[in-house]
């Protein structure tokens, strides 16, 4: 944990010093976090685990409204993940995506369905242009990870039962000039894995 200059006294950064001023700069909604520009004061002992569990100090954060809080403050700048009051922004590690998404539910199922995911946190995002799904697989075992974009710049890997689901739902589609198996949501295809190489 780095100590910094902040506004022109050396502070140490806690969470629960970003948890008041988190309370106090969020009542209704999500914060603006995109139009706050504070100075950077340095790394917090914050991790998020792939599975979306929160840790600070080494140990899991048990309050899902803290949790739910510090989500709220959230944002990614280029490779970083930062937690951001209108006072403060810390750094915090993220090993994957910081969400994670635990279930969905599909409206007017067929082509024109829309698939609406909820996040650990309590967020929920429609699958679309605004809200795209992307599949990374693992260059040597050939595994998919799936993820969904919630907001900004904010992803939630799909878990797996999750996408088991989307699976059994899925289809194939002319993606690129190449016939995919995928998924489609809010009037897009989003492509999972070329037809042929499925087994």
């Amino acid at each position: 944990m780095a100590n910094a200059m902040c506004g022109q006294k050396i502070v140490k950064p806690d969470a629960e010093g970003i948890a008041a001023a988190a309370r106090k700069a969020g009542s209704g909604g999500l914060p603006p976090v995109h139009l706050w520009n504070p100075e950077f004061c340095g790394d917090l002992d914050m991790r998020i685990a792939r599975d979306g569990t929160w840790f600070y100090l080494g140990t899991p954060i048990g309050r899902p409204e803290l949790v739910r809080l510090f989500s709220t403050i959230l944002r990614k700048d280029g490779d970083k993940y930062f937690l951001v009051t209108p006072v403060e922004k810390v750094g915090i590690t993220v090993e994957d995506a910081p969400f994670v998404a635990v279930d969905f539910e599909v409206e007017n199922p067929g082509p024109d369905q829309i698939i609406t995911f909820e996040t650990n946190v309590g967020d929920g995002a429609s699958a679309s242009a605004d809200h795209p799904i992307r599949v990374v697989r693992d260059p040597h075992t050939g595994e998919p990870s799936p993820y969904v974009l919630v907001r900004d710049n904010l992803e939630a890997l799909i878990d797996r039962k999750s996408f088991y689901r989307l699976v059994d739902i899925g289809s194939h589609e002319i993606h690129d000039g190449q016939n995919w198996f995928g998924l489609r949501s809010g009037g897009v295809f989003f492509p999972f894995i070329p037809s042929a190489e499925l087994p």
